[in-house]
């Protein structure tokens, strides 16, 4: 017999309540709520989320989350991240019509036709279903034509999965994609990618960092801009390490032939 799980526990991390949204945010009244960051706590259900009608952000990735059905009420709602849950229908968030920026990768999305239920988000700029950074993705990213379903749908989306699609970086953007491609092409021998030897960085450690800003209009723009900084330093890395094996390979070839006497 498995032992009785305590009351107060099971409240804070499974199951949504207002002395839950309370707790994290400092508020009295839940419509009060304008941002709500919940990650990684375990929630399966999102309880009486529904109530904060004028929420504005919200961040509940790395749950146990299936159903979405207490979100339709959020209709100010502007940014929305479940990533990395257990989510295969969308149909919910319809009615999030201002809705801006939205994560849904590592999720079971099953196919194209279940994203056509996000048409109605006319206000949509940031979709992501898959991240590479993290390894997240859905089922639905195995159809190589869910990228041009879905900027079809929404032709003024301005990133997609981590990518500028328009305005200035995008072709940045894809060169350094490009590049990242052929190195890994390039390091790859009998189908195995070889360790990558220890590689003095181009910059300092203390160069990537920047000040956490307080505002949490701001937030999402810092998560992405981590993530690429994340694959700068991978390419970094995998770059010195092809730099090196050229170097050595040239000055083997360079090396004067010796005979033996």
């Amino acid at each position: 017999m498995e032992p009785k799980k305590d009351k107060e526990q099971e409240t804070d991390f499974t199951r949504i309540t207002t002395v839950l949204l309370k707790s994290r945010t400092g508020e009295f009244e839940l419509e009060s709520i304008l941002f709500l960051k919940l990650r990684s706590l375990g929630i399966y259900d999102l309880g009486c989320i529904g109530e904060c009608i004028n929420l504005e952000r919200l961040d509940l990735s790395g749950n146990n989350i299936l159903n979405l059905a207490p979100l339709a009420s959020l209709r100010l709602l502007l940014v929305l991240n479940v990533s990395a849950n257990r989510i295969s229908n969308l149909e919910p968030i319809s009615s999030c019509e201002s809705l801006q920026s939205l994560n849904v990768a590592g999720n079971l999305i099953p196919s194209i036709e279940s994203l056509q239920c996000l048409k109605p988000l006319r206000n949509l700029e940031s979709v992501r279903l898959k991240d590479n950074t993290y390894n997240y993705s859905n089922p639905v990213c195995k159809n190589s034509a869910y990228r041009n379903v879905l900027l079809e749908m929404f032709p003024n989306i301005k990133v997609f999965d981590g990518e500028r699609v328009v305005g200035r970086g995008s072709d940045l953007y894809q060169l350094c994609k490009d590049i990242d491609d052929t190195i890994k092409a390039g390091l790859y021998k009998n189908g195995q990618l070889p360790d990558m030897p220890d590689c003095k960085p181009w910059v300092e450690d203390s160069f990537w960092e920047i000040k956490r800003s307080n505002n949490a209009i701001v937030e999402e723009a810092y998560k992405q801009f981590n993530d690429v900084l994340h694959e700068c330093r991978i390419l970094n890395n995998r770059a010195a390490h092809v730099i090196s094996q050229t170097e050595r390979t040239m000055g083997l070839k360079n090396q004067p032939k010796q005979y033996a006497v």
